[in-house]
């Protein structure tokens, strides 16, 4: 049903209260004031050396391997954001099992100023120290200090140094061996021309494309198809806000693109978010009817119904709409009765099978910087029965989500056998996805940065958003926000066939009924 109450109305309701304005206040203040946005009477100091190197970031951490990025510039130059401007140079790790003894060495391919190192060959359960070097300008760390974690490391070690050696521990592998891999993205934003903008209001200071260069949704969108398909995902999950504002041109083009990782229905399956909404009165696009439904045009036919079960394998996936309403976007999320019916009835029926759900608002947000409103979640009603519903279904074990634009990890008292896992956008920083290993006794969660030198050069850029805040909140409180490893039977599972058909029971690809 449409909102009885004109826009701005309606987007009033959804503001947070004043209670969370005070408590992001009194976490923001003091890094506002500290802010390269903010005004200052002294000028930049003289720094020491030729380069730059900062915003080192432990990005990914798995079993034996770990990816390390950082950023080379020109000290004192400023390129208007403010930011440093690119310095393109070569970069390095050096790391070993001591921090006395940095004895093994990984370099780039080639000179850049967006740097990605992947150490690869390691120990699994082994603590290593490490230091990343840019013409011997050893690189310092994103501060993170607003949520009590920080970006290079799953330990304090060298915290507070200038340049470490930090630290970090790799996981032990899911146990068993590995079934299929799943990457999960969202918030891809085909149309989007300014990043940083809420509700169409600044949030600090938007960030447009330089001129001449490819829209940055596309960009990002097309180098996460490829390091999705580089890292060997056998499935791809977009759980929503695949445009901008729900025109049938964006939707064409995010299928397009989306279409390069596979099969839509076979390959990839998408739902709704609240940019996908229905347009009321646009009509259909050969103005026979009054829906303006783009994306179910795009992605569902004229008769789906938005939300879906496909069993992969073994692997039931169910898909929520959780915005299919007729408003402005900004209020909470919801499934609607027939939808949480449904919903209930397809755990029942058999409430062990191994089960991944994927919508666009979380269930629940927790430990924001920013201030929370009803809008970035699932109504609380809904949230809870979707819950309850997960508490008797011991099989589902994943719930992912987008729509805050961030990394987060939680898991509730509710099901604590599920793990809610909200990833961070696909066209702004940190840019890229989750990719979920199913192993037949547990699996893995590790974000991923969407490579490609213009997508590096674009995340770069967007993590000046919110007046340079926008790693506190996106990037992910600590590694565990955005890599895990967790323990689950999966075994029934069946690993992905290369000649299976859509339909064919050893793939899996059979459409569930939705009624």
């Amino acid at each position: 049903m449409a909102s009885r109450f004109p826009a701005p109305f309606t987007a009033l309701a959804a503001l947070p209260g004043p209670c969370e304005v005070l408590r992001s206040a009194v976490l923001l203040a003091p890094a506002l004031l500290r802010s390269p946005s903010a005004p200052s009477l002294r000028t930049r100091p003289r720094h020491p050396h030729a380069i730059a190197a900062l915003h080192l970031e432990l990005v990914t951490l798995t079993e034996d391997s770990a990816v390390i990025t950082w950023y080379t510039a020109v000290p004192g130059a400023d390129d208007g954001l403010p930011r440093l401007v690119p310095a393109v140079t070569e970069g390095e790790v050096v790391y070993g099992t001591h921090p006395a003894r940095l004895n093994r060495t990984t370099g780039e391919d080639w000179p850049t100023a967006h740097h990605h190192v992947e150490l690869t060959g390691l120990e699994p359960g082994q603590t290593y120290y490490y230091q990343a070097r840019s013409q011997g300008v050893a690189a310092t760390p994103t501060p993170l200090d607003l949520v009590r974690g920080h970006a290079a490391g799953t330990s304090r070690h060298g915290i507070g140094s200038h340049g470490g050696p930090y630290s970090f521990t790799t996981p032990k592998p899911p146990p068993g061996r590995l079934l299929m891999s799943l990457a999960l993205c969202n918030d891809l934003h085909l149309g989007e021309t300014t990043a940083g903008l809420v509700a169409g209001l600044p949030l600090a200071r938007g960030v447009s494309q330089r001129p001449g260069l490819a829209p940055y949704p596309e960009i990002l969108s097309r180098a996460l198809v490829e390091e999705a398909q580089r890292r060997g995902a056998d499935l791809l999950l977009a759980a929503g806000d695949i445009s901008a504002g729900g025109s049938p041109r964006d939707l064409a083009q995010a299928r397009s693109i989306l279409d390069g990782f596979g099969t839509h229905g076979r390959d990839y399956f998408v739902v709704r978010g609240n940019h996908d909404r229905p347009r009321p009165g646009s009509g259909h696009a050969d103005g026979r009817g009054n829906g303006g439904d783009a994306f179910r045009r795009a992605f569902d036919g004229e008769h789906g119904r938005g939300y879906f079960a496909r069993d992969m394998g073994g692997l039931r996936i169910i898909g929520l709409d959780t915005y299919r309403r007729q408003d402005n976007g900004a209020g909470a999320g919801g499934l609607g009765a027939e939808q949480l019916s449904w919903l209930r009835h397809r755990l029942r029926e058999n409430a062990e099978q191994p089960t991944v759900v994927f919508g666009h608002h979380p269930l629940t947000v927790r430990d924001s910087v920013f201030p929370v409103s009803p809008g970035q979640r699932l109504g609380r009603r809904h949230a809870r029965a979707v819950l309850e519903a997960y508490a008797a279904a011991p099989g589902v074990f994943l719930h992912h989500a987008g729509h805050t634009h961030r990394n987060k990890r939680t898991v509730l008292p509710l099901a604590p056998h599920v793990t809610l896992q909200e990833v961070g956008a696909a066209k702004e920083y940190p840019g890229g996805f989750c990719l979920l290993r199913i192993h037949t006794g547990g699996y893995a969660l590790n974000f991923y940065r969407a490579r490609g030198a213009e997508a590096l050069e674009w995340s770069e850029r967007t993590r000046r958003l919110a007046g340079g805040l926008w790693p506190h909140h996106a990037f992910g409180r600590s590694v565990a926000d955005r890599n895990s490893v967790a323990a689950h039977d999966l075994s029934g599972i069946t690993p992905p066939t290369s000649t299976s058909s859509p339909g064919d029971s050893s793939q899996g690809m059979t459409p569930a009924a939705n009624h």
